[in-house]
């Protein structure tokens, strides 16, 4: 039947059984080409087909753009019409005119050109009323339908949000975007997609701009399934999970690494900041939590029992574990390591940028590479001494380091270590800005707790760049201030957060170019 379907593979768990009905997927520890297998595993499949299929199938996506279906001949026109307009009107994300429909419909008649059906003289002479040009179709309404769509797919205004600015207003000057176009940016925010028909009405009617409105269709919004792109998307962005494809650690260091524990490492992270768009939790708990979301590939690396299955699931966590909060979670401590050995300096970065809002300035020009001035065999902790004790790189890596030292219990994949090779135990000793010192992953997590509102500004940020679509200047300042005092209170609850962004003045207003 046509449509999406979910497709999977695997063997029999044990072949020597023919009552063996438990299948489990076989990780890939090596690549095929280069390292043989005792146990069978399968690198790729492929699935071809259909054979002999008649026509498009009936599928979710042309129910939704086959708003209507003509009976006969002479509907189509205005069946053609009605899909047309419906379409562009969500496409364009604005009401649509007759000029607007003027070129999509032109289209439309050369996709499903019209001939009369030609007739016999004695097919004439028999049967009177056939000697008249039929209205039956040679063409093909759907063809038609397809040509149009292209044309409205190529068009700027589906391809582009412009914002443009008012008639006769003076560069650098600050007004108030129209009710469509916030509709637009609060879609592209929340859903990462174009704005539905009631989202589009209300900027139509021109209440959207109404704060209670506004209000109103964010939580419905918020509450939409579609909202999981903004976790999805927005983590993307700000805890640079893009990152992962490029990941590729040393296959002989760390043999179990393969392509589905890296998607593994990524749907956890996106399920966990999910679940606090899902619950509307506060936002510091994605530093400190007591669950995460696990398969059975994924709680074997991470060492947690009685997970089974490649289906994810909330797992709670006891008060001794290792996991729960996004500093302990593969995707970061992966993407922030070399493909042989953890960095400190990239994790530290990462952290005081991303978490803690305090990023350090870029390194200087011409500072060579740790591994090309430091013997190999010295501990990681004692390699980057060098670094601090060398006064042009002192003043950041004595910031820098010890942020990143508190990470090292965990390897390069995100495994849990004590020791460090042959090196003996891990000193996991350090500090953070205005903090103090502390040790290991919890300490960093309590000395980033302590102060809330630093985290909570950075993520307010994080989340007023994503739904602009630019970087936060110095003007966006009190907004970004205002918001915090507001969500206080609230214990910095996600949707007070989004909730107040919608309303601030950047969401709002835009400065004329």
């Amino acid at each position: 039947k046509a449509g999406p379907h979910d497709v999977g593979t695997t063997f029999v768990r044990n072949s020597s059984s023919l009552l063996e009905t438990s299948r489990q997927p076989l990780p890939v520890h090596f690549n095929e080409r280069r390292h043989p297998r005792i146990t069978p595993a399968i690198s790729q499949f492929s699935i071809t087909g259909p054979y002999a299929a008649e026509g498009a199938g009936d599928t979710p996506s042309r129910r939704r753009i086959f708003v209507c279906r003509p009976a006969q001949p002479r509907e189509e026109e205005a069946c053609a019409k009605k899909i047309l307009s419906t379409l562009m009107r969500r496409a364009y994300r604005r009401p649509i005119s007759e000029a607007d429909l003027e070129r999509p419909m032109m289209f439309y008649r050369e996709g499903a050109k019209r001939e009369p059906d030609r007739v016999k003289p004695q097919d004439a002479k028999r049967e009177p009323d056939r000697a008249k040009p039929q209205e039956t179709s040679s063409g093909d309404f759907d063809a038609g339908i397809a040509r149009a769509l292209s044309l409205v797919l190529f068009n700027p205004g589906f391809l582009f949000r412009v914002e443009a600015d008012p008639e006769r207003i003076q560069a650098g000057t600050n007004y108030r975007i129209s009710d469509l176009e916030l509709a637009s940016r609060l879609s592209f925010f929340l859903w990462s997609s174009i704005p539905d028909d009631e989202l589009l009405d209300a900027a139509i009617r021109g209440e959207l701009r109404r704060p209670d409105v506004l209000e109103k269709q964010a939580r419905r919004m918020l509450g939409d399934p579609r909202s999981y792109n903004l976790a999805s998307n927005f983590a993307g962005q700000w805890l640079r999970l893009r990152n992962l494809e490029s990941v590729s650690p040393n296959v002989r260091q760390y043999p179990d690494f393969d392509d589905n524990l890296r998607q593994a490492f990524r749907q956890e992270t996106e399920l966990f900041v999910d679940s606090i768009r899902r619950e509307d939790r506060s936002v510091l708990d994605l530093l400190k939590t007591d669950y995460t979301f696990l398969n059975e590939r994924l709680a074997k690396h991470y060492g947690i029992p009685n997970v089974y299955g490649s289906r994810f699931r909330r797992v709670t966590l006891g008060a001794d574990s290792r996991r729960g909060g996004l500093l302990r979670q593969g995707s970061i401590l992966s993407t922030t390591s070399y493909a042989t050995r953890t960095s400190p300096v990239i994790r530290g970065v990462w952290i005081l940028s991303n978490i803690f809002g305090a990023p350090p300035p870029p390194p200087l020009p011409n500072v060579p590479a740790l591994d090309g001035t430091v013997p190999a065999n010295l501990p990681i902790r004692e390699r980057l001494s060098l670094h601090r004790n060398n006064a042009v790189c002192a003043s950041c890596h004595r910031t820098i380091d010890p942020v990143g030292f508190a990470l090292e219990n965990f390897d390069a994949v995100g495994r849990w270590r004590d020791e460090e090779g042959d090196s003996g135990a891990i000193d996991v000793s350090g500090g953070l800005p205005g903090a103090g010192e502390l040790k290991g992953v919890a300490g960093l997590e309590e000395a980033l707790l302590r102060r809330p509102e630093l985290f909570a500004g950075t993520l307010t940020e994080k989340l007023l760049t994503f739904a602009l679509g630019r970087g936060v200047e110095y003007y966006d300042g009190p907004a970004i201030r205002k918001i915090l005092r507001e969500a206080e209170p609230d214990r910095y609850r996600f949707s007070s957060l989004i909730l107040r962004i919608v309303k601030s003045v950047p969401f709002q207003m835009r400065r004329s170019s």
